[in-house]
């Protein structure tokens, strides 16, 4: 299967809150809302990173197994250029991290949950 370059990848997240998803993506990550038929489900993007918000009542959320509540280890990766900045900026907005920044051979990480949990890897490539 090829997919054409312009067409953007896809994550869905499963959320409690569309309404707080969308504005912990847009307030604090620099994604831009491009759909929102709240409160079922909002599509936001970020560069070619096009993150699918599910509500309880979408058809994404709906088709999620019994007992896939919880949210898993798996996580979208966000590059940033300076890493303590962003912690700080972050920080300042009053959002947590989940641990402490982690570093190895190819740069260092901290974890940060959405409202709903899902986590978000804040990357900052070694050599910056």
């Amino acid at each position: 299967m090829t997919t054409p370059p312009a067409e953007l990848a896809g994550v869905r997240y499963i959320v409690d809150d569309v309404a707080a998803a969308v504005r912990f993506y847009t307030t604090h990550l620099g994604f831009t809302l491009r759909a929102n038929p709240a409160p079922a489900f909002a599509d936001v993007v970020r560069g070619q990173l096009r993150l699918l918000l599910s509500g309880p009542e979408s058809s994404g959320a709906r088709a999620t197994p019994e007992g896939s509540a919880a949210p898993g280890r798996n996580r979208i990766h966000l590059t940033v250029h300076d890493l303590d900045a962003e912690i700080d900026r972050l920080r300042a907005a009053g959002l947590s991290f989940r641990g402490e920044v982690v570093a190895g051979p190819g740069g260092r990480q901290i974890l940060l949950a959405d409202p709903a949990g899902n986590l978000v890897e804040l990357f900052e490539p070694a050599g910056r």
